[in-house]
């Protein structure tokens, strides 16, 4: 094929950071009008390589050509004004400020009136209304974006990278927070855009998508190109093959838990906010993984956070080990020997500029000050170690930045960090969201054997596969109720969503 017909090439390209080679030698070239996936576990050098694309890093060695052109883009700017846009995977829109300033954020139409340049809202608000109704979104322009669900403002920031009328658009992992109809609006949005020409880098662990949307397939481990593959002989086996390097013949650890007496059981509890959770009931029992389905919207992450002492609770008892308790904060959770695990990893989980040991010890800092009020490091610095071999953390050393770390390996320190609060009860919201195949088969490794320890464990999780392949028993919730709890053994992907619709 002519050299032409890629409107990409990347070659050669390599970049280190302190303690860490993230990329090594890797090329990579895209069609005009083509999906290209790129695929591997966290760590594999995915994310890194599109930001020396896009501008965010700087490459040590290598060459990148766009329309046959050799650049070097000094910042992101320099990238979205050549025609390459992104979607990012972690979210950071400016919160208290309308949808439509995030979508033109840095290029504001202007008008002038004598010597002064004022924005043009009026403008920016057409603009805006006929963005979203050329790619069918139902979103108002002049909202906040604080009011957003995660899922709207992930539509957002798709519908701004698709403004810059680019020709490449990067994608990395766009339907993290989608629910299943606006994965199929995406779909269609994407397909829009091939046909007119414009080339797709789609990032994702969702092996049912690439093989749905895809035209090629990139997959890298380890921080190289392992190849490249046209998309349709491929199979969900053979991309977690060449992934990982090893055949993953099972997708779940085998249930070895025994689940016990009830530990936690909860009655017709109620949200004080508005239009949020109402009478819901359920018992948790020791050893048991007690899963939480639904569709975005559900409440289930204020269910959970209502456990935790995160939100306000209305009406309703909460029994722990057969005694009615009040939970009015985080502090009065932990004492109960609660720990919570939240949906949004990067915002309201890790601190990225403090490192693996700050982030490790956080929960738990009281523990390791000495009576003249000074940390104890020499002791920290044991059960840091000791957590980042038992749970596997791929890291340089415990005084890496968190930030520097894969999605997945943070994850494990997050997890770390509430093991050693020493938890009897421990709540996993949305676990495994942006995790690869690999550091997912891990994560539910740690998930059963707590579980088998007799942790109580209460998961929400938004994929099928996962939900019914981990828990004992679901508890599926709509619309702020608990619509129906089914056996595991018993679960199917049809009575789940049954369920999760009852009252639409």
């Amino acid at each position: 094929m002519a050299s032409n017909e890629y409107v990409l090439e990347m070659s050669g390209i390599s970049k280190s950071f302190p303690g860490v080679k993230a990329l090594d030698n890797v090329s990579i070239k895209v069609k005009r009008g083509s999906v290209h996936a790129l695929m591997g576990e966290n760590g594999a050098g995915k994310s890194t390589l599109m930001k020396c694309l896009f501008g965010i890093y700087s490459a040590d060695s290598g060459e990148i050509l766009l329309n046959g052109r050799k650049v070097a883009f000094a910042d992101t700017n320099q990238a979205l004004t050549s025609g390459i846009s992104m979607i990012h995977q972690e979210l950071h829109p400016i919160p208290y400020r309308s949808v439509m300033e995030n979508i033109w954020l840095g290029r504001y139409p202007v008008r002038n009136y004598g010597i002064f340049r004022l924005i043009d809202t009026k403008k920016m608000f057409r603009d805006t209304k006929k963005l979203f109704e050329d790619l069918k979104m139902e979103i108002d322009p002049a909202r906040w974006v604080v009011e957003l669900s995660v899922s709207k403002i992930q539509s957002m920031e798709i519908a701004k990278a698709v403004s810059y009328s680019s020709e490449v658009i990067i994608m990395d992992e766009p339907t993290s927070s989608l629910t299943g109809n606006e994965v199929e609006h995406l779909f269609g949005i994407i397909r829009k855009l091939r046909a007119e020409g414009v080339a797709i880098i789609y990032i994702s662990h969702k092996m049912e998508e690439i093989l749905e949307i895809a035209d090629d397939v990139t997959i890298m481990r380890d921080g190289r190109h392992v190849g490249t593959y046209a998309a349709s002989e491929l199979t969900t086996d053979l991309i977690i093959s060449k992934m990982v390097g090893r055949d993953l013949t099972n997708r779940f650890p085998p249930r070895e838990n025994v689940p016990g007496e009830v530990t936690m059981r909860v009655e017709s509890l109620s949200s004080s906010e508005h239009m949020s959770f109402k009478d819901v009931s359920f018992d948790v029992r020791k050893g048991e993984i007690f899963g939480i389905g639904g569709l975005v919207g559900a409440k289930r992450t204020e269910l959970v956070e209502s456990l935790f002492g995160l939100r306000g609770i209305k009406s309703g008892k909460i029994w722990i080990d057969g005694k009615q308790v009040h939970i009015p904060n985080p502090i009065q959770a932990k004492r109960h020997k609660i720990a919570l695990l939240t949906e949004e990893r990067r915002t309201t989980g890790i601190f990225p500029v403090l490192s693996v040991f700050d982030n490790t010890l956080i929960a738990n800092i009281d523990r390791y000050v000495r009576p003249n009020r000074l940390l104890d490091r020499k002791r920290g610095s044991a059960d840091v170690a000791r957590s980042i071999d038992m749970l596997h953390v791929k890291t340089p050393s415990a005084a890496t930045f968190m930030k520097n770390l894969s999605g997945g390996n943070q994850q494990k320190v997050i997890v770390a960090r509430w093991l050693l609060t020493e938890p009897e009860i421990l709540i996993l919201d949305e676990p495994t969201r942006g995790i690869d195949v690999g550091a997912k088969y891990e994560i539910y490794t740690i998930i059963a054997d707590l579980a088998r320890r007799g942790k109580t464990i209460i998961m929400i999780t938004s994929e099928m596969p996962e939900l019914i392949g981990m828990s004992d028993r679901i508890m599926v919730m709509c619309e702020g109720r608990a619509t129906g709890i089914l056996d595991g053994n018993e679960a199917t992907q049809e009575r789940i969503m049954t369920l999760a619709t009852q009252f639409m």
